[in-house]
C-alpha cells in the first residue's frame, strides 16, 4: 500500500464514484424498477431527467473530498436537481414512502460500491478515514433526500390547497345550479294542486312538461356530480395502468350507442389507437363526455352525422382526438367551454331537444388536469369541432388507420 493511497482515501473513493457514475445510476435505476414495477422510460420520460442521477452521484463524489466545512446543501446546482426530482415524483403520483425507499436504495448502493472498491483496490484506510468517507456519503444522500421530499410535500400541499379552493368554488356554483330546478319543481308541483290548473288540460300539460324537463335537468346534474366524485382518488396513490385505448374507445361507443342512434350519429373508432400507461377511469370520463357532447350537438341539417375517436400528431407527438361534424362552437365562446356551468348552445335546447348542466366539459378539464395532460378545442360553426388531448409519455401510433363504425 502506497502512502498516497492511505493518506488520500477520500480522494481515491471520490474519483472511483465519479468514474462509475453511469454504472451506479444504471444499478440504481434497476433497483428502482424492481420497486416501482414499471419501465425505465416511465420513471424518467426524458433523457434530461435520466441524466439527473449520474449528475447527483458525481456531486456526491465531489463532496467526499471537499473541505470539512463545505456543505453539499450549499451546492445550488445539485439541490436544484434534487428539487426537480421531487416535482417529477409528485407529477408521477409517487408517495413519500416510495421516495424514502428510493434514496435508501441509492445510499445502500453507494455504500456497497465504496466497500467493493476498497477491497478491489487493496486499500487500507484508517478507521477514521473510513468513517469520515461513509459519514459524508450518508450525509450527502440524506441532504438530497430531504430536499426531494420537502419539494414533493410542498407540491402535494399546493395541490391539496388548489383542490380545496376548486371544491369550495364548485360547491357554491353547484348549490346555485341545483337551487333553480328544485325551486321550479316546488312551484310547479304546488300549481298542480290548484283547481284552475287541474281544470285546464292545456295548462296542466304545460306544468307537467315543466316538471319533467326540470327533473331531467336534475338527473343530468346528479349524474355529472357522481362522475366528479370519481376524481377524488388519493393524490399519493399511483393509479396509472396499461390501457388499451382502442378497447376503451369501443366501450365508450357501446355505452353511447342508443344516444347516437336516436340522433342518427355514427361513432367511428380508429383501430390504430395504441395501448398506453394512463389512469383509465379518468381517460374514459374524458372520452365519454367529449363524445356525448358531440352527439348532443350534432347538426340536424346534415344527413351524414358522425363523431370520430382517433389519433392525431402535434409536432410529432401523439394525441387522442374526438372530432365531429356538428354545430361547432362560436369563436367567442371557445375560451369558456371548459368553465363549469357554461353552455355555448343553451339557446338551442328547445330546437335540439336537449338539456344540460354545463358540467360535461368541466369534468373533461378536471380529468385532463389530473392526468397531467392538456386539451385544446378547434371549432368552426356549422362545420364541426375537434378536441385534442395531448397525453404525456405516449408511444408513437401506427401509420395505418382503419375506422370501425357504430350506429
Amino acid at each position: 500500500m502506497s502512502p498516497i493511497t492511505a493518506n488520500n482515501y477520500a480522494d481515491v473513493v471520490s474519483k472511483r464514484v465519479a468514474a462509475e457514475r453511469m454504472t451506479l445510476a444504471a444499478r440504481w435505476l434497476a433497483g428502482l424498477n424492481e420497486l416501482l414495477v414499471v419501465k425505465p422510460n416511465e420513471v424518467f420520460p426524458t433523457d434530461q431527467l435520466l441524466d439527473h442521477i449520474p449528475t447527483l452521484i458525481a456531486e456526491i463524489a465531489a463532496y467526499l473530498k471537499a473541505p470539512a466545512d463545505e456543505e453539499i446543501a450549499a451546492n445550488a446546482a445539485v439541490i436544484d436537481k434534487a428539487r426537480e426530482l421531487g416535482m417529477l415524483r409528485h407529477a408521477q403520483r409517487a408517495s413519500v414512502h416510495q421516495l424514502l425507499r428510493e434514496y435508501e436504495i441509492l445510499g445502500e448502493l453507494l455504500e456497497s460500491f465504496v466497500v467493493e472498491e476498497t477491497e478491489r483496490l487493496g486499500l487500507r484506510p484508517t478507521a477514521k478515514q473510513c468513517f469520515d468517507v461513509l459519514g459524508r456519503l450518508t450525509h450527502a444522500a440524506r441532504t438530497l433526500m430531504r430536499t426531494t421530499v420537502d419539494t414533493f410535500v410542498s407540491e402535494y400541499t399546493t395541490t391539496i390547497q388548489e383542490r380545496n379552493e376548486r371544491i369550495k368554488s364548485f360547491n357554491g356554483m353547484a348549490s346555485h345550479e341545483l337551487r333553480s330546478p328544485i325551486g321550479t319543481l316546488l312551484f310547479a308541483s304546488a300549481m298542480l294542486r290548484q283547481p284552475a290548473v287541474q281544470g285546464d288540460p292545456e295548462r296542466f300539460e304545460r306544468v307537467v312538461s315543466t316538471i319533467s324537463s326540470n327533473a331531467e335537468r336534475l338527473s343530468h346534474l346528479v349524474t355529472n356530480l357522481e362522475r366528479l366524485t370519481r376524481l377524488t382518488d388519493m393524490l399519493d396513490v399511483p393509479s396509472q395502468q396499461e390501457t388499451d385505448l382502442h378497447a376503451l374507445a369501443v366501450e365508450v361507443a357501446r355505452q353511447l350507442e342508443d344516444m347516437a342512434a336516436s340522433r342518427s350519429v355514427t361513432i367511428r373508432v380508429d383501430s390504430s389507437l395504441p395501448p398506453v400507461l394512463v389512469d383509465s377511469a379518468r381517460l374514459e370520463l374524458v372520452v365519454l363526455n367529449l363524445v356525448s357532447n358531440a352527439i348532443k350537438y350534432s347538426d340536424p341539417d346534415k344527413s351524414d352525422r358522425w363523431v370520430e375517436i382517433g389519433a392525431s400528431r402535434d409536432d410529432g407527438a401523439f394525441a387522442l382526438s374526438v372530432r365531429d361534424n356538428g354545430l361547432g362552437i362560436p369563436e367567442s365562446d371557445q375560451a369558456a367551454v371548459f368553465d363549469r356551468f357554461f353552455r355555448a348552445h343553451s339557446h338551442l335546447d328547445g330546437e335540439l331537444g336537449v338539456t344540460g348542466t354545463g358540467l360535461g366539459l368541466a369534468i373533461v378539464a378536471e380529468c385532463v388536469r389530473e392526468l397531467g395532460a392538456s386539451i385544446t378545442c378547434q371549432s368552426t360553426p356549422r362545420e364541426g369541432s375537434a378536441f385534442i388531448v395531448q397525453l404525456p409519455g405516449h408511444p408513437p401510433i401506427a401509420s395505418a388507420t382503419v375506422d370501425t363504425e357504430r350506429a
